[in-house]
């Protein structure tokens, strides 16, 4: 990297799992964008989110120069960006990629953003950015496995990524922006796109099950894709599509006009002028790699410049499980009460699924955060918070499971159709399990008024189908007759018979 600012400093605001608010500008092809990061180090909030659309890889000069028009648009944007970071008492990182990395004047510009605003600017190589993207993808997704792919105006980065570490990474110049400038005839333009693709995947030899998006052009193709297949749940990250879906929706892009795509899913016009190209990217990147899948990522370069600062034991942390805690810590009547509701309703599921296991615990972790809702619309606003939360490290089967559990731990039944066809993405199993752990959540929170230590030992005798509560002599009175009532309909879902053992 340049040398204006070392990454290593953002180090300094990572401690104990901590982290102080940290804003990041982002200086694209396309884009400038602050993000301010708050919340759990491992699985950090987004507390203040917003992007000007400067297009500084575009209309450049005769020698490659930036726009001064484009320019000083993108530095009224990080003026504004830096006032807001310190009303917000934010530190602040800056880094620029491909447009500015590749302009003869990009370095003049850091200059004077420095200047003016006293901002110090990472200009990142492309193997650099192509690195950070895939870090980022690893921050929300640490099982992650297959190859990223960041899209932005002026090039396209690739990196490997296995079991939480990133391989071969590097830069391409397919960009949309510069392949627009290049090519207005579409046969060459895709025979350019072929042959530099044909270039990487000499570099990228493996079989790739997944590939995973990232950039706003292939968040809004994901969009596109959404609205045209009436996909229930309009949440992007982790959003999955298979291979003959995308290659429908890629083609209905190329085939569309800017006003067509804008009646489907409303975006700005510098965007959508992007999506053929884009598109068409896409579908040399299918023909030349053979995914089994595309995912989504939401994240990329500025949450890598987050990623890439933690050390071993913070990046092992569970980003789902980090979350809740956070959450529960601050949003819960009783922070801590999740972990004992966890132990005491563990024993009904299957220890040794740690998918199901991970997902009854940030269940219990988020049972009661929404408390302040009014009691008649508590489940349907706990099963909203559930759908829209900013969750890493979850697909969107397991984010559904989450919200329909969380739903059953206030509501008895789901009389409603609102949730239906949301409830299409889990299988009839899925939706019956879900159920039954919100009903356990329900019993084991009213048993005990969600105090630890008066809740009892649960437990399935699995031999003669009973759902057995053992509770001590001092507590029995904490089983009343509403108790009894959320303790006979769980033992139902279970298809055994309620048994009470009173110890003595």
């Amino acid at each position: 990297m340049t040398d204006f600012y070392s990454t290593k400093s953002i180090a300094n605001n990572l401690s104990n799992g901590a982290i102080d608010r940290l804003g990041v500008i982002d200086i694209g092809s396309n884009s400038v964008r602050l993000v301010i990061f708050d919340g759990a180090a491992r699985s950090p909030a987004y507390f203040f989110n917003e992007k000007v659309l400067c297009a500084l890889g575009d209309n450049l000069g005769p020698n490659g120069d930036l726009n001064d028009i484009n320019k000083q648009r993108a530095l009224s944007a990080i003026k504004r960006f830096v006032m807001l970071a310190k009303s917000m008492n934010s530190s602040l990182r800056a880094i620029a990629t491909a447009a500015i990395r590749n302009a003869p004047n990009g370095q003049d510009f850091c200059s004077k953003i420095c200047t003016e605003t006293g901002l110090k600017v990472i200009i990142a190589t492309g193997e650099e950015e192509a690195r950070l993207s895939a870090e980022g993808v690893l921050l929300g997704w640490p099982d992650s496995d297959g190859i990223v792919c960041d899209l932005g105006g002026a090039s396209m980065e690739l990196a490997e990524i296995s079991n939480g570490i990133v391989g071969a990474a590097t830069s391409s110049p397919l960009g949309p922006l510069i392949l627009d400038r290049l090519f207005t005839d579409p046969i060459i333009k895709r025979n350019y796109i072929k042959s530099k693709l044909i270039e990487l995947r000499k570099l990228f030899k493996k079989n790739y099950k997944s590939i995973y998006l990232v950039g706003g052009s292939w968040r809004t193709i994901a969009r596109l894709q959404m609205e045209i297949s009436d996909y229930p749940l309009k949440v992007l990250h982790e959003y999955q599509i298979n291979i003959s879906d995308i290659k429908i929706t890629t083609d209905w892009i190329r085939k569309s006009s800017i006003e067509k795509m804008s009646k489907v899913y409303p975006s700005s016009t510098a965007r959508l002028k992007l999506l053929p190209t884009s598109a068409l990217i896409l579908q040399e990147i299918i023909e030349n790699f053979k995914p089994k899948n595309i995912a989504i990522s939401s994240y990329g370069i500025r949450e890598g410049l987050l990623y890439g600062c933690m050390d071993a034991k913070l990046r092992k942390l569970d980003p789902l499980i980090e979350a809740c805690q956070y959450m529960e810590n601050s949003a819960s009547r009783i922070p801590g009460f999740g972990m004992a509701l966890f132990s005491f309703i563990l024993p009904l599921f299957d220890k040794d699924d740690l998918k199901i296991v991970r997902l009854v615990q940030a269940a219990c972790l988020l049972h009661d955060v929404t408390w302040r809702a009014h009691p008649d619309y508590r489940a349907e606003v706990c099963f909203e918070y559930a759908t829209r939360a900013n969750l890493g490290g979850l697909d969107h089967s397991e984010r559904i499971f989450l919200a329909l559990a969380l739903l059953f731990r206030y509501k008895s039944s789901r009389n409603k159709s609102a949730f239906k066809s949301v409830l299409s993405i889990l299988t009839k199993n899925e939706q019956i399990l879900a159920k039954t752990l919100g009903k356990a959540m329900r019993f084991g929170a009213m048993l005990s008024g969600s105090m630890d230590g008066s809740m009892g030992e649960l437990k399935i005798l699995k031999n003669k189908k009973v759902l057995q509560i053992m509770i001590s002599k001092n507590n029995k009175d904490l089983f009343g007759e509403v108790v009894q009532l959320r303790f006979f309909s769980l033992a139902e879902s279970l298809g055994c018979e309620p048994s009470l053992v009173v110890q003595k």
